[in-house]
């Protein structure tokens, strides 16, 4: 794929992050926000209160929404247990997968995804491919995201409530953590991830494994040194080696991902008549409620 070299800055945003976080948020309280059709818009509408905020926040001159398309991915196919443990999506959330991209279509965002792969990789082959000279943007909830984190490369994460974000760069990362991004990745394996469904190594944690790493650069390196290990930590190394190594097949966010990606076509502009109209026939209260006064939003790029 190819990105056009532009001195610009792109938002890359993780939907499903997004619309998550708003479902739950406000169905809790059982706020569905059911419109005259019988549809079920909280999630819709907190997804895109949430992006809207960041857009002002960061000031993006392009935006694009990245997609989980389907629970299956590659994933799935080299370790049949990855996400199995996570609960079916709540029945008021599954008719606004689909109500989420059209709205955002109808705000003229770009939507991405692609089947087979996870929004991440879509946001990692796009964050890696482009230029230095453009600054990338990631939002979302998922810490899995630091991993893509470089010179040009900032991850935001939503914090408790709406326009709460902590900005990690690449050298913040590496001072808070005492880990590069990429060591990040071999972290995630030894330690596994209980929401993504896969151990890592049985018996060690997220501080032995931070220790590990640092002691001896990456999980190669640890495999060289087994000899310097405590005799607990080596047997227990040993006695998960091929889970170890699928683990950090299944930790890896892939940036090679086969998807189109045209710079123009992200291209931050103005909110045009149709998607007011689109709030009104959707019954998109909140939404239209909150853009009240923020002229500069709709107009801002234009």
């Amino acid at each position: 794929m190819t990105v056009e070299k532009h001195n610009e800055h792109l938002l890359l945003i993780d939907g499903m992050a997004l619309l998550f976080r708003s479902f739950f948020a406000t169905a809790v309280s059982g706020q569905f926000m059911i419109n005259s059709k019988g549809q079920p818009t909280n999630g819709v509408q907190g997804f895109m209160k949430h992006l809207l905020m960041a857009v002002e926040h960061i000031n993006p001159t392009h935006t694009a929404v990245c997609w989980d398309m389907g629970s299956a991915t590659f994933r799935n196919e080299i370790y049949s247990d990855y996400k199995a443990n996570r609960n079916a999506p709540p029945v008021e959330l599954i008719p606004q997968f689909d109500l989420a991209k059209e709205v955002a279509e109808g705000f003229a965002l770009y939507n991405i995804g692609m089947s087979g792969f996870e929004a991440d990789d879509c946001i990692g082959t796009i964050a890696k491919s482009a230029p230095k000279s453009t600054k990338v943007s990631i939002l979302s909830g998922d810490q899995d995201l630091l991993q893509l984190l470089d010179d040009n490369i900032d991850v935001v994460l939503l914090k408790k409530g709406f326009g709460n974000y902590l900005t990690y760069t690449k050298e913040y990362f590496i001072e808070e953590k005492g880990l590069t991004p990429e060591q990040f990745i071999d972290v995630k394996a030894l330690m596994g991830d209980t929401s993504d469904g896969y151990p890592g190594v049985k018996g060690i944690g997220e501080k032995t494994a931070i220790k590990l790493i640092q002691e001896h650069q990456h999980i190669q390196g640890i495999l060289e040194s087994l000899h310097l290990l405590t005799p607990g930590q080596r047997k227990k190394i040993e006695a998960d080696l091929d889970m170890l190594h699928l683990s950090r097949q299944l930790a890896e966010i892939k940036c090679d991902v086969p998807l189109e990606f045209q710079m123009e076509a992200a291209k931050w502009g103005s909110i045009a008549s149709e998607a007011v109209l689109l709030m009104e026939e959707m019954e998109l209260r909140a939404l239209r409620r909150f853009l009240i006064g923020k002229d500069h939003l709709l107009s801002q790029h234009a």
